[in-house]
């Protein structure tokens, strides 16, 4: 569940996108940190890292029962500071673009969590 300070672009003039990687331990977790309420999905996070909204983020994700490395782009639309109130951790959460690597991760999200996906379960971010 560790982020790394890995940049990566292939045009050496483009915007580099960051490299964050999030590994759930278990189906709680992940639930506790997908993000269904963006248009595509998303995923919170954890990083001290920081990070300005809008930035271009590239996510390693792998998910609980899931054997898969799914590596997707998307970008910062939540920002969790340091000392969030109600036990929220510091992090960012990362939309997903409309994209079919996207789809594919929501699909094995939904997958994973099945009926919890709908709990209404308080999270990280919502």
């Amino acid at each position: 569940m560790a982020d790394t300070d890995t940049s990566t672009s292939l045009d050496p003039g483009a915007s580099r996108a960051s490299l964050l990687q999030f590994s759930p331990k278990d189906v709680n977790t992940l639930y506790a940190h997908y993000i269904n309420k963006f248009a595509y999905g998303g995923i919170f996070v954890p990083t001290a890292r920081d990070f300005d909204m809008g930035a271009e983020v590239i996510v390693a994700l792998t998910l609980p029962q899931r054997p898969e490395l799914f590596a997707l782009g998307g970008r910062v639309a939540w920002i969790t500071p340091a000392k969030a109130p109600y036990g929220r951790s510091q992090g960012v959460g990362i939309a997903f673009e409309d994209d079919d690597k996207s789809k594919a991760v929501r699909d094995a999200v939904a997958g994973v969590l099945g009926d919890l996906l709908h709990s209404g379960r308080g999270t990280q971010t919502f």
